[in-house]
């Protein structure tokens, strides 16, 4: 027990951040959502959406809402760098228009592109193709309505969604006050143990298909729906086990060329094997280590250096 003169032991960091809520709680009849506030509330509203058991309508606000996240916490980063990123064309932007709101602003995808090419933040074409997913489902969703394979859907909003935890973790946060990130404590550890459970529901399922997967690895690959490796190709049909995605392979060839824009790795060409334009460089095959060149009219991975085979043409 401490007496008169001795100093209070240190309350630790999980007592000022108590203490610093607290002291910044704000008004209940005042609406405040300042940007990282406003991001870190739409991923919580993706992390109830996301949490099983998870139904069409959840899938839905999931990914609606998912966008508005990726759009207000990139765009707080690019603002940091400097107000003017943030407009659709920075050499019109001004001051009054960015006090008043009244600008066109750039897309979540721009965005994006100049936190890399500008401000030096590490996002990978991997992770910006997620995002290009994403955009396409919220597209869809808003104009147009969305048919595709539920759980296809899902995944690629948990990638997105995994994401932009780490961009929080690593870009966002360390820029702000202390004061600022007490007001979002509480909901980022919820964010982080309702992906935690996502995560392991992804983990399990995938441990579940195990069985049906076995045997297959050297023509498993993984989906361009949902990113898993459980897509099985056949030479004309190609069935994700995960997801439910069931395509033939020249719609298939088209779906990885979109979204493999801007990767080098990823083109089609001819298969020295089979002649068919169906041999994509740069796929995750479930027997290899590295990306392989694999052939869905063959349903094989095919080498650098193919052997001849007398009486057919090279």
């Amino acid at each position: 027990m401490a007496t008169s003169d001795q100093e209070p032991a240190p309350e630790g960091a999980s007592g000022a951040i108590e203490r610093l809520r607290a002291a910044t709680a704000v008004d209940p009849h005042q609406l405040d959502f300042p940007p990282v506030g406003n991001g870190v509330d739409y991923l919580l509203s993706v992390v109830e959406h996301l949490t099983e058991p998870v139904e069409h309508r959840d899938r839905k606000y999931a990914v609606l809402h998912l966008q508005a996240a990726a759009e207000v916490l990139l765009k707080a980063r690019l603002k940091r760098e400097h107000w003017s990123l943030v407009f659709d064309d920075p050499g019109q932007a001004t001051r009054e228009k960015l006090n008043t709101a009244d600008f066109k602003s750039c897309t979540f995808i721009e965005a994006a592109q100049r936190l890399r090419n500008i401000a030096g933040v590490d996002i990978t074409q991997q992770e910006e193709a997620a995002l290009k997913k994403l955009s396409r489902d919220r597209n869809a969703l808003q104009h147009y309505g969305l048919t595709h394979q539920a759980l296809a859907v899902e995944t690629r909003a948990v990638r997105v969604l995994d994401f932009l935890v780490h961009f929080l973790d690593d870009v966002l946060l360390p820029g702000l006050q202390l004061e600022e990130i007490a007001t979002i404590a509480s909901d980022l550890e919820r964010i982080r143990e309702g992906l935690s459970g996502i995560h392991t529901y992804v983990t399990q399922r995938m441990q579940r298909l195990q069985p049906e997967l076995a045997g297959h690895e050297e023509r498993t690959v993984a989906c361009y729906s949902c990113g898993q490796l459980a897509m099985i190709a056949d030479g004309e049909r190609n069935r994700c086990l995960f997801c439910g995605t069931d395509e033939a392979s020249m719609y298939l060839i088209t779906e990885y060329l979109y979204q493999s824009i801007g990767d080098p790795e990823v083109r089609v060409r001819a298969c020295p094997q089979c002649h068919k334009e169906l041999l994509v460089d740069g796929i995750r095959l479930a027997s290899e280590p590295d990306p392989v060149s694999f052939c869905f009219g063959c349903a094989a991975k095919i080498p650098d250096t193919v052997p001849d085979v007398p009486g057919e043409p090279r």
